[in-house]
């Protein structure tokens, strides 16, 4: 089981809190330039296994990208991908690889969707950073994405929810 979400990362400088005496405005790097790259990711809180895609829209054509390179790890694997109602994810022109089901979430409900929380953990890093070019901000998603552990997908993706009925028996 994987969960799938798309999010934003930009040029435009997230600013956060910085500890500084009392009185004394922090100064911290800022830019104002809108340009953007998408991280479409999958995250199994079973087995800590992640794919994330750096792509530079969001629409049908780059989440069937990103459908293959998922069909494509593990293969042998059947994978339910649970996701929001995103337009893009019901285009009639996608082709489901055979070893993937789409599961949907109610519509408006972000947060059963425990990729939102890793999109919180990957932008916390980008608080108060500064990256001139596209180039260096794929340089550092690509650094970000390269220390995320096994056990922090799992640790941060495990919701009880998920694991409920996973023993059930009858």
């Amino acid at each position: 089981m994987y969960f799938q979400d798309e999010s934003r990362f930009g040029l435009f400088t997230k600013n956060g809190k910085a500890l500084t005496a009392r009185g004394v405005k922090p100064i911290c790097p800022f830019q104002q330039v809108f340009q953007s790259t998408y991280l479409f990711g999958a995250f199994s809180p079973i087995t800590g296994d992640k794919l994330l895609l750096e792509l530079p829209h969001c629409n049908a054509d780059w989440f069937q990208i990103f459908l293959d390179h998922l069909s494509n790890l593990h293969p042998n694997e059947y994978k339910i991908v649970v996701l929001d109602n995103g337009a893009f994810h019901h285009a009639k022109k996608l082709k489901i690889p055979e070893n993937i089901s789409l599961l949907f979430l109610p519509p408006y409900s972000p947060e059963l969707n425990p990729a939102e929380k890793m999109w919180a953990r990957y932008k916390r890093t980008f608080t108060n950073r500064l990256h001139k070019s596209l180039e260096q901000l794929s340089i550092f998603i690509e650094e970000v994405v390269k220390n995320t552990s096994k056990d922090t997908v799992i640790s941060t993706c495990a919701y009880s929810y998920i694991f409920e009925r996973l023993f059930w028996t009858n």
